[in-house]
């Protein structure tokens, strides 16, 4: 297993599950592993955003990578942690996102869906309306 690495710094948040890192002083494109949050365009999208953007604030960030390290687009793959908390799982049990395994990066995606559910149950972040019109990947099918 690959050691966890520090961030340097929050760079930018793209959307509810892809953000910029500064890593050991170069610009790191992340994507967060098995989590799917709705797209900037899309319902929900601004609210995954900002919410990123207010659990991170300063805070001090840890990078942990999967099995797979990198997606298609090269962008890295990994669970994103703040000193008390993993923004991954964050954003699925508030409701901003849906758990999403993809092989091989399948470590928590048994705690992810058990979080989806909760969320769901407690009408947390879009379940308080039953949930997305559309998917995040049915949306950027369409778009």
């Amino acid at each position: 297993m690959t050691p966890p690495a520090s961030a340097d710094s929050l760079l930018r948040v793209i959307d509810g599950d892809s953000l910029v890192l500064k890593m050991n002083g170069h610009k790191t494109e992340i994507r967060l592993i098995g989590v799917d949050a709705p797209e900037h365009g899309q319902e929900w999208g601004d609210a995954a955003r900002d919410f990123v953007i207010d659990f991170l604030g300063d805070e001090p960030l840890e990078v942990r990578f999967g099995k797979e390290r990198t997606d298609r687009y090269g962008r890295t793959l990994a669970y994103v942690y703040t000193p008390n908390a993993m923004l991954n799982l964050e954003l699925v049990r508030q409701g901003f996102a849906l758990a999403y395994p993809v092989p091989p990066n399948l470590r928590h995606a048994e705690l992810f869906e058990r979080a989806q559910k909760a969320a769901r149950k407690n009408g947390r972040g879009f379940w308080k309306q039953g949930g997305l019109r559309l998917t995040p990947r049915e949306y950027r099918k369409l778009h």
